[in-house]
């Protein structure tokens, strides 16, 4: 590894990595962005058992929601310091502050106290996938970096894949070396965390960043604080507080006034802005952000049903049913692989957004198909594409923008692609699953009407024993019309039902999460259209460390 700073005007200084340097490196940031993907999907999977053990279940949805929070904030934030005092430190700093979050949440005597702790580890993990990606960019070219972002993905698919598994394990484990299973969800970040803080201090040596005039645009952080939490807030709780309830209109009103002084405080920034507005004058920057935002939303509001289909249609375990959607993490990687071969061997990458795009909604389109009875073999044979277009959409996105922006601005423009894809996936979680349990009753209704038309359910109400059985109450007295459809924010019940009374309530769910799957085909065919958008910018063949070494001998 070579690099020098130089005076303006000199010849340019060089920064050049061996290809083992460059997988050390690697190793050390896949660490540090393993422990933030792989922590959301066990605590996912353990946060009934873990809201079961403190005596707050009702309140284990304030655990995703506290982390979702502080991540999305601090995702700007990371970028924009990163730029300004150096990208080393900071990542350091947020595998420091997910670790101390982590810790904290092993203590954890009750869910408020939870929820804080995840709160504290959300500013840690807010940095951890946004800087792994901008130091991968200050490393290599961006033809280069193609081929080596797979590995990234690959991280996130693989802790899709063992993280159901590690949290059913650790969550099913009443003790463990003498504390309760559960904790060891949180306590097992430590090591990992440490051995990734290690390589990171000892092998990633960075030329020091230049200094300039700035100052922290402080006013701009408070007001995308007050903006984006409210309506983060209500994107988490609409659907318990109702969308229209007073909370809620009073989130809305809260947020709209934030992002506009977010917006004002932006344009008085000018470059030291958090978010400076002249990036969205760069026409790469802006159409990627807006089909982030538009992905995000179709992409994790029909992934948020997915595993619910599984659990509740299919009856599957939480563990089986991560397991079920491996197909679809084979398509993300394998697409990945593929894309990012193809663009370092080629220069061009935008063909990708738009086969991804085309391939997401076709996959959207073929998952609203599955009913109750689908076998997993069908399941994952549509799934596949949905990940083909996802891994064909990920990183040539995140490529195309920093190859758009300035290298002083890499930092920020990589963590603001993230931000909108963050937050377009907060506003399809919210939505799709408001459509999908506002829809539930009556699809539940009408497969009860059909089930009536059959000998085995008929059969079913006929078995004295089959309808004295208290378990099977709900189906019972839904039928007689004593009893409403029972509320599924806790669908424990369907798995005790007889199997021929359970049909109404499989199939009447699989009926709504075909009805969510088809609005998510609907997004991603904005997406598609907006993909044709984003102009087919040559990739540059030198680093963003290069880049920034050249401007610096250029007096730039």
């Amino acid at each position: 590894m070579t690099s020098t700073g130089t005076p303006a005007g000199a010849p340019p200084a060089t920064f050049t990595l061996t290809h083992r340097q460059i997988l050390t490196i690697l190793g050390g940031l896949m660490l540090g962005m393993f422990l933030g993907a792989l922590d959301q999907t066990i605590v996912a999977t353990a946060v009934r058992t873990i809201g079961d053990d403190l005596n707050g279940l009702s309140l284990q949805a304030w655990v995703t929601t506290a982390y979702l929070i502080t991540s999305t904030i601090s995702t700007p934030l990371y970028g924009k310091l990163s730029d300004l005092y150096g990208r080393k430190p900071l990542y350091l700093a947020a595998i420091a502050l997910f670790l101390l979050g982590s810790l904290l949440c092993g203590t954890a005597g009750s869910m408020y106290e939870l929820a804080a702790y995840r709160a504290v580890q959300g500013l840690g993990g807010g940095g951890l996938m946004s800087l792994a990606i901008t130091i991968l960019g200050d490393l290599l070219s961006p033809r280069e970096r193609a081929k080596y972002q797979a590995y990234f993905l690959a991280v996130w698919g693989t802790s899709s894949v063992i993280g159901p598994i590690i949290g059913g394990f650790l969550a099913g484990s009443p003790s463990l070396l003498g504390l309760t299973g559960w904790r060891w969800i949180f306590l097992i970040n430590v090591p990992l965390g440490l051995a990734g803080m290690l390589v990171i201090t000892r092998v990633l040596k960075l030329p020091p960043v230049p200094r300039r005039q700035h100052r922290i645009d402080w006013p701009g952080a408070v007001a995308l604080v007050v903006g984006l939490v409210p309506l983060l807030l209500v994107a988490e709780q609409g659907r318990d507080w109702g969308w229209g309830s007073g909370r809620a209109l009073g989130a809305y009103a809260l947020g709209v006034v934030g992002l506009a002084l977010f917006v004002l405080a932006e344009r008085r920034a000018g470059d030291d802005a958090l978010l400076p507005l002249r990036l969205f004058r760069i026409r790469t920057f802006g159409t990627a952000a807006l089909i982030n935002l538009v992905i995000g939303t179709g992409l994790f509001g029909g992934m948020a049903v997915l595993p619910l289909y599984l659990q509740i249609s299919r009856g599957m375990s939480p563990t089986a049913a991560g397991l079920a959607l491996l197909p679809l993490t084979l398509g993300i990687m394998t697409a990945s692989v593929v894309s990012g071969q193809t663009v370092a061997r080629t220069g061009r990458y935008r063909r990708f957004p738009v086969l991804g795009t085309a391939l997401l909604t076709v996959g959207a389109v073929l998952l609203s198909g599955l009913t109750a009875g689908s076998s997993l073999v069908d399941v994952g044979a549509r799934s596949v594409v949905f990940g083909l277009g996802l891994g064909f959409c990920m990183q040539p996105l995140v490529l195309a923008v920093q190859n758009a922006v300035p290298p002083r601005d890499l930092g920020t423009a990589t963590s603001a692609s993230l931000f909108f894809r963050q937050m377009g996936g907060t506003l399809g979680t919210a939505v799709f699953l408001s459509i999908l349990f506002t829809s539930v009753g009556d699809r539940i209704r009408s497969a009860l009407t059909d089930a009536l038309g059959t000998e085995p359910f008929r059969a079913a109400l006929a078995d004295d024993a089959v309808v004295a059985d208290p378990a099977n109450a709900p189906v019972v007295d839904l039928v007689n019309g004593t009893g409403g459809v029972p509320s599924l924010d806790d669908s424990s019940f369907i798995g005790a039902l007889d199997p021929r009374l359970a049909v109404p309530f499989t199939e009447g769910f699989a009926q709504s999460t075909s009805l969510v799957l088809m609005s998510a085909a609907a997004v991603m065919l904005v997406a598609f259209a907006l993909s044709w958008l984003l102009p087919a910018v040559p990739l540059r063949q030198t680093s963003g460390i290069q880049d920034r070494l050249d401007a610096e001998s250029q007096g730039a």
